[in-house]
């Protein structure tokens, strides 16, 4: 094995590194670890270390390391991270937004035939190359926004064969594509039409697909859709269980509309608990307990009109507060993290500190990933730069400032 070169990349105005900060509850931005005049040392696609430019620079020189000089003011931070997607999809729910727009309520168009099901008869008549080029599209567009790392749901077949074609496509991206994919198994999004009876078919995807997935590691995560026109908090309950015994780590659709699933996630023992917009104090001390990560998708609160998930008090409460996209074509087609970051903190008063923690180190742990989020030794060299010298002004701008430069696992691209 050839050893792995070591590349000096600064001087950056100043560099967030997201390291020390505390695991959960509410973050002040004076706790924000700050390198003024930085830079970021690699050991191949690791962080070897981060520190002052002029220091490192002459271990750099002195050991003929290479040297990626950055000549105008620049803030690097880590690679943002969205925790919850639903990437993998085929065709538009335009018609669903005019009918919103108009009135009509996201539970009224789903029972009557648009929706998710909708988009579900779209995506089984895409084949794997549409898949791939349609999820690929959306991954470059995700990563030259700064996002280094994504979730991936399926959820869009709910058939074996069809879960198992998204979950391919998944696949496929995920090994061409520079960004990092993590992909979840979301057969239990809701009861497709050819079955009448929700437990039933439960235990189709328990019996007939988990094992497939698991046996092909196509996905180590599951998630459930717990609400009245998906499944019940008892269904849930069980199916989470049983998946848990399989050896699948666990996230949940909870509290969207009405509340329920917290609960359930807390019983579980799930990684993080999505949505959440329905949220009271009595669900926020069960996940607290639990120690649940509470994943807020704004972009949902936008496309819907309605109510942001309560972040502020979430954080209030002792929480670990991610943010994420739920980019999918019904409910949240915009899919920019930043903007929507930018926006839920003003409306709630986030300190920007929470806000850039949710996107990065806190949305690592909601996806179970202790190898990046951060700038610290022996993470990943998943970087962003923006063209600006104060931090501020990245969500100043509220996400019309996009990073200039974007290095994955260590290589600039």
């Amino acid at each position: 094995m050839q050893p792995q070169p070591f590349t000096l990349i600064g001087p950056f105005a100043q560099i967030i590194t997201m390291a020390g900060l505390p695991d959960q509850g509410p973050i002040a931005d004076e706790q924000l670890q700050i390198v003024e005049q930085g830079g970021v040392l690699l050991k191949g696609e690791v962080i070897e270390a981060v520190g002052v430019y002029q220091d490192l620079l002459a271990q750099a020189q002195a050991n003929q390391y290479q040297v990626q000089e950055i000549t105008s003011p620049m803030v690097l931070m880590p690679g943002l991270i969205d925790a919850h997607t639903h990437l993998c999809y085929a065709g538009s729910r335009a018609n669903d937004y005019a009918l919103r727009v108009a009135g009509k309520s996201y539970l009224e168009i789903a029972r009557s035939g648009g929706g998710i099901l909708d988009t579900v008869r779209k995506t089984r008549a895409a084949n794997l190359k549409e898949l791939v080029a349609l999820l690929t599209s959306r991954c470059e567009r995700h990563l030259q926004e700064g996002v280094t790392t994504c979730e991936v749901k399926s959820g869009y077949g709910l058939t074996v064969a069809d879960e198992l074609h998204m979950l391919e496509a998944i696949q496929e991206v995920n090994q061409r594509h520079a960004l990092d994919l993590v992909p979840t198994c979301l057969a239990a999004h809701m009861r497709p039409p050819e079955f009448s009876e929700s437990n039933a078919y439960l235990n189709h995807v328990l019996k007939e697909l988990l094992p497939v997935v698991k046996g092909r590691k196509l996905a180590q995560r599951v998630d459930i859709f717990i609400e009245d026109t998906a499944f019940t908090e008892t269904e849930s309950l069980a199916y989470l269980q049983a998946a848990k015994a399989m050896g699948f780590d666990l996230t949940v659709h909870a509290d969207q509309f009405s509340t329920g699933g917290s609960q359930v996630a807390a019983l579980a023992g799930a990684v993080s608990a999505d949505h959440l917009e329905a949220s009271t104090p009595v669900e926020m001390a069960l996940l607290r307990e639990a120690g649940v990560v509470a994943t807020v998708l704004p972009g949902a609160s936008i496309g819907l009109g309605m109510q942001y998930a309560p972040a502020r008090q979430m954080l209030d409460s002792g929480l670990c507060v991610a943010i994420a996209t739920d980019w999918n074509p019904g409910s949240a087609p915009m899919g920019d993290l930043l903007l929507q970051a930018a926006l839920l903190g003003a409306a709630q008063k986030l300190t920007m500190a929470e806000t850039l923690a949710a996107l990065t180190v806190r949305a690592a742990r909601a996806l179970n990933l202790h190898d990046r989020g951060s700038l610290a030794a022996g993470k990943l060299g998943d970087l962003i730069a923006f063209p600006t010298d104060t931090y501020q002004e990245i969500l100043y701008f509220q996400g019309k400032m996009k990073p200039q430069q974007i290095w994955k696992r260590g290589r600039r691209l």
